[in-house]
């Protein structure tokens, strides 16, 4: 399944999506997250030094699954499944659009300044699959 219209369309609502990384021993590590799309790719901003950017730095082998509840919204959900890569995030440009494109004007100038010394990076999933959930 590629990104179409349809899919586009329903990531383009700031819904949480859940990024699956490994742990070191295997084990799932499953966590919610604001996201946003660019070009093909999902994007995930994050503190530098947590759980998620040490499992795909050590393991690139991921998943971002989007709705997919049917007790919310819609109901309609995708799995993405690819490469997660970490990349600098250069003067917050993606933490900004993230901040506005979830909270209000207000609040996300207010995000903006209590996490303006914040080390945070970019996960890019490079989606490889696309599935359908509900």
């Amino acid at each position: 399944m590629k990104m179409t219209t349809e899919v586009r369309a329903f990531l383009a609502e700031p819904r949480i999506a859940r990024l699956a990384s490994v742990d070191e021993d295997g084990t799932p590590h499953v966590v919610p997250l604001w996201f946003d799309v660019d070009g093909d790719a999902l994007i995930a901003i994050s503190g530098r030094r947590t759980r998620k950017v040490r499992n795909v730095s050590a393991n690139a082998r991921g998943a971002v699954q989007v709705g997919g509840d049917p007790a919310l919204q819609d109901g309609a959900g995708y799995l993405f499944q690819g490469t997660i890569a970490v990349e600098e995030d250069a003067d917050h440009a993606w933490l900004g659009r993230m901040v506005r494109r979830y909270e209000t004007a207000e609040d996300a100038a207010r995000l903006m300044d209590e996490w303006k010394d914040d080390d945070t990076v970019v996960l890019r999933l490079r989606v490889e699959r696309l599935v359908k959930v509900w």
